[in-house]
């Protein structure tokens, strides 16, 4: 939709905010259209629907390019957003888990929303109690970075989980990572200082008599 400024505004009054981002109270448009025409800005309608509609005094150029700004970054933040999803099954070995969740884990530090499922097989559906034991342990695991969006459920013979990331938590968790990062200086510690090894002395040949 289009934003509307000064004499493209045409209801009887509206809600001004001044430049400095003060409420200024419902006034006559016109007013408010010489409120912002004394101090060579635009009035721009912010929030149609509000009754009285809002308007902003301002430059509009830059209350545009703002604008714009801002619906790209949002548009942006969107589109690279994605749901990964990794499987595994009651009988995952400890290996296989290992690397799965730490996948799943990078994902969400990503910024992405995971799901995690574990799939029943045959006469695993049985066993349901172990697949809930392993899904326990992967939400350990994940909810170091992430929150739960949607618990477990179980879903015909998938049992699933969905988690979004947590700024905070993922935030402590880069933290906790570069402190367990040996520094350079640590590093060049450990390293022992080579030493030259001097050489033998020579064996003293008696001389000729």
């Amino acid at each position: 939709m289009k934003t509307r400024i000064n004499e493209q505004i045409r209801v009887p009054e509206v809600r001004v905010i001044d430049e400095n981002g003060d409420q200024a109270g419902v006034k006559p448009t016109q007013e408010a259209l010489r409120m912002a025409r004394s101090k060579d800005l635009d009035l721009i309608e912010v929030s149609p629907n509000a009754k009285p509609p809002v308007c902003k005094i301002g430059d509009f150029g830059k209350y545009n390019y703002e604008k714009q700004k801002k619906e790209k970054e949002q548009k942006k933040s969107k589109t690279s957003t994605q749901l990964k999803e990794i499987r595994f099954h009651p009988n995952t070995d400890t290996h296989d888990m290992d690397f799965k969740c730490r996948h799943l884990v990078e994902f969400l530090v990503q910024g992405h929303k995971v799901k995690a499922t574990i799939i029943f097989i045959g006469r695993m559906m049985v066993h349901q109690d172990i697949g809930r034991k392993l899904m326990d342990e992967i939400l350990e695991r994940l909810t170091v970075v992430g929150k739960i969006e949607q618990p477990p459920k179980m879903e015909g013979r998938y049992l699933t989980v969905m988690l979004i990331p947590d700024k905070k938590k993922i935030d402590d968790y880069k933290k906790n990572l570069e402190k367990g990062k040996p520094s350079e200086k640590t590093e060049e510690a450990k390293v022992e200082p080579k030493t030259e090894s001097k050489p033998e002395p020579a064996a003293e040949v008696p001389a000729d008599k």
